[in-house]
């Protein structure tokens, strides 16, 4: 069955006033100018379906609790948004529990829900933990790190981890060895101890080191201490690694993530969203894990205490906002979809091209979502 889409187009090289985007099955077969017989013209525009490399949950449901019914209504909202390959992250809680909660995101990887699986924790630092329970951080354990190593059956990607921590390198080694990135994240690392992990995990993979929302759970940087800030960009600026950014006005200010596409390209940027269960929902109280959060126009804070528990939007509202901002379309919707599937691994996936599987959103002029598609059956 084919499948003829025409509308504005944005891919990986260009942003195309008016194209059409062919689909057979389930994999796009062509990116091409209009020709005789086509569709008429529209003014839809179309995308790759998003990539979200930090996701905890969303519409009331959540990744974190070990639950299958939710773990599917999270996907299910996500999806219905136009992310069509979320990661499930886990946060820091006990042992148990993170067991369980990586085994159900496991399980939903394998019912074709998410794409992948990640841990933020339990290998944090106390003094940046934002909203990780503090109680449940530790130093660094091959055991523990092994159990959720295979409770991830093969799904689990990364995993974050303060390097400062004593076997923190050890533990890297370890993921690696498992095809898990050990992303630097909740830090209160120096520069130069930033730096040589981003480049140990390059040599030791060959792909970038990964950086956990740059900027949050991090001391600020100062130009006197560079922090993990400029170990990472130090290590970014030459393709060493790459950052996830929050940009959703709450985490990090429009102009701060425009820097950020000055200074790094969007080849190394992943935008995120670091959503949590009451992303497209209402204010009210909500758990981010053994956290209780609650939302105040549409910010998410820890109920006992003022840190940012994660974020209220999906991956479109991020791309609409840059876009609104200013920001090339092209690069911000590679940030949102070819770049963190190339971060994670992931196959036939991120992008409007040829070959590729048939993942695309359509939106309006606003980029607003109408149509959603996954592997060429439409899912919205």
């Amino acid at each position: 069955m084919t499948t003829l889409l025409r509308g504005r187009v944005i891919t990986p090289e260009a942003d195309l006033d008016d194209a059409v985007v062919v689909i057979e099955g389930d994999s796009i077969a062509a990116v091409r100018p209009p020709a005789h017989g086509d569709p008429e013209r529209t003014d839809h525009v179309l995308l790759p379906g998003l990539v979200d490399g930090h996701c905890h949950g969303g519409g009331g449901a959540s990744f974190t609790v070990g639950d299958g019914d939710q773990v599917a209504a999270a996907a299910g909202h996500h999806l219905g948004q136009g992310t069509t390959s979320p990661v499930g992250s886990a946060v820091t809680d006990s042992p148990e529990r993170m067991v369980a909660a990586i085994s159900a995101l496991a399980d939903g990887v394998e019912a074709g829900l998410l794409a992948g699986v990640h841990s933020e924790g339990p290998f944090l630092s106390r003094a940046r933990c934002g909203a990780q329970d503090p109680a449940y951080l530790r130093e660094p354990d091959l055991g523990l790190a092994t159990e959720l190593v295979d409770a991830g059956r093969g799904h689990l990607r990364v995993m974050t981890v303060a390097p400062e921590l004593p076997g923190a390198v050890r533990l890297a080694e370890l993921l690696a060895e498992h095809g898990v990135v050990a992303a630097v994240g909740h830090t209160e690392a120096d520069a130069a101890t930033t730096e040589r992990f981003l480049r140990t995990t390059f040599l030791r993979t060959t792909e970038p080191g990964l950086v956990t929302h740059l900027f949050n759970g991090m001391p600020p940087l100062h130009h006197r201490s560079p922090g993990p800030v400029g170990g990472a960009l130090t290590a970014a600026a030459d393709g060493a690694a790459r950052v996830e950014l929050i940009a959703d006005g709450v985490h990090l200010a429009d102009d701060t993530v425009r820097t950020m596409y000055a200074v790094l390209g969007a080849d190394r940027i992943l935008l995120v969203t670091d959503a949590m269960a009451a992303a497209g929902m209402p204010d009210g109280d909500y758990q981010l894990g053994p956290q209780r959060v609650r939302v105040v126009d549409g910010t998410a804070r820890l109920a006992e205490g003022d840190s940012i528990a994660g974020g209220t939007t999906r991956l479109l509202d991020v791309v609409r906002r840059l876009v609104g901002a200013g920001l090339d379309p092209v690069s911000v919707v590679a940030s949102a979809s070819l770049v963190p599937a190339a971060a994670l691994g992931l196959d036939r996936v991120g992008a409007l091209r040829a070959g590729l599987r048939a993942d695309l959103v359509v939106t309006d002029g606003d980029l607003r979502p109408l149509r959603v598609m996954r592997s060429g059956e439409w899912v919205r």
